[in-house]
C-alpha cells in the first residue's frame, strides 16, 4: 500500500457546534486496498479502534465500516474536545503506514455575561461588561442605539466605560459579539440618565376679561418633574373655583375659565424632581397689557424662596 487516503464526512475540516449544544456528528473514513492487514484509529496517542475491537470508552464513537476497501468510524455529538488530529494507521506487509486529519471545531458567538439595565444621575461614571464565548473568539462591539443611524458607534472592547455621564447619553446600548461562523449574538443594556428639571417652555398669554385663557409650562426632567403653580406668594390650589391645574407627563396647564380682571397677574410655574427645582414666571394680562416677555430678575428673587421650600419638602419624599 503505497498511499492511505483519510478524510472526513460532515461539514468537510471544519465542524460548528453551539456551546453546550450538541449539534453534529462526524465521520473519518480511511480508503484501503486488500493487501491491508490491520487497520487501527487513533486521536491522539489514544486508540478509539482496533480493527473491530473498541479501544475507546466513549460512547459516542462507533465503528461504521470495516472492510477490505474502507474503515470508517463516527464521533457522535461533537464538541469542541473533540478537535484534534485523527490517525488512520494500518500494517501491510510488515509495513506500517499511517495517513492523518486535523479536525477543527469553530463556535459561533454566544454572549455569556451582559450588565443589566442601570438607572444613574447624570454626572456620574457607568461602566458596562459584555463578556462572550466563541472559536475564533468574537470581536465584542458596543452601540448607542438611541442616537441618528451612523453615529451610535461607541467601542471596540467588552467594557463600555463612560464618565460623566449626560442625558442626551441615556437609552439602549447593544452588544454584538461576532466571530463569521454563524450570525452575531446581540444583547442590549438600557441607561438611564436622572437630571433636574429644566423648562424648555413657558409663555404669557393675553385673554380678555371673559374668555378662556391658558398657561402652560413645559419642563424636561428624569424622573419626571412634578408641577406647583403660585400667584405671587400664594399657591394655587387644584381645586379652584374657575380654574384648572392639570398635570400630563412633562407639561402642566393652568386653565382659567372665564377670566376676569383679578386673574391678571404674575404666576409662577415651579417643576420639581428629587434632584433639583426649577421655576418660570408668566403673566396673564388683558388687551392693551404691555408685557416684555421675558422673565426679570427681580421676578427670578421673589421665586428663590418658593423653590427651596419645595424642594426641601419634595426631597423628604424620597
Amino acid at each position: 500500500l503505497s498511499i492511505i487516503d483519510c478524510f472526513i464526512l460532515a461539514l468537510g475540516y471544519v465542524l460548528l457546534f453551539t456551546p453546550h449544544t450538541p449539534v453534529a456528528s462526524f465521520i473519518i473514513q480511511c480508503t484501503i486496498d486488500d493487501r491491508v492487514t490491520r487497520v487501527a484509529w487513533l486521536n491522539r496517542s489514544t486508540i478509539l479502534y482496533a480493527g473491530n475491537d473498541k479501544w475507546s470508552i466513549d460512547p459516542r464513537v462507533i465503528i461504521l465500516v470495516n472492510t477490505p476497501t474502507q474503515y470508517s468510524i463516527m464521533i457522535q455529538n461533537v464538541d469542541v474536545y473533540d478537535e484534534g488530529p485523527y490517525t488512520c494507521s494500518v500494517q501491510t506487509d510488515n509495513h506500517p503506514k499511517t495517513s492523518r486529519v486535523h479536525l477543527i471545531v469553530q463556535v459561533p458567538p454566544q454572549i455569556m455575561n451582559i450588565s443589566s439595565d442601570i438607572t444613574v444621575n447624570e454626572g456620574s461614571s457607568v461602566t458596562l461588561l459584555c463578556l462572550a464565548i466563541g472559536r475564533p473568539e468574537p470581536t465584542v462591539t458596543w452601540r448607542h442605539l438611541s442616537v441618528k443611524e451612523g453615529q451610535g458607534f461607541v467601542s471596540e472592547d467588552e467594557y463600555l466605560e463612560i464618565s460623566d455621564i449626560k442625558r442626551d447619553q441615556s437609552g439602549e446600548y447593544e452588544c454584538s459579539a461576532l466571530n463569521d461562523v454563524a450570525a452575531p449574538d446581540v444583547r442590549k443594556v438600557k441607561i438611564t440618565v436622572n437630571y433636574p428639571p429644566y423648562i424648555s417652555k413657558a409663555k404669557n398669554t393675553g385673554v380678555s376679561v371673559g374668555q378662556k385663557g391658558i398657561l402652560s409650562c413645559e419642563a424636561s426632567a428624569v424622573p419626571t418633574a412634578e408641577f406647583q403653580w403660585f400667584k405671587e406668594d400664594t399657591r394655587l390650589a387644584p381645586g379652584l373655583d374657575g380654574m384648572r391645574i392639570e398635570n400630563k407627563g412633562h407639561i402642566s396647564t393652568l386653565t382659567f375659565f372665564n377670566v376676569s380682571e383679578k386673574d391678571y397677574g404674575n404666576y409662577t410655574c415651579v417643576a420639581t424632581n428629587k434632584l433639583g427645582n426649577t421655576n418660570a414666571s408668566l403673566t396673564l394680562y388683558g388687551p392693551g397689557a404691555v408685557i416684555d416677555g421675558v422673565n426679570s430678575a427681580s421676578r427670578a428673587l421673589a421665586c428663590l424662596w418658593l423653590s427651596g421650600t419645595l424642594f426641601a419638602h419634595f426631597f423628604i419624599k424620597f
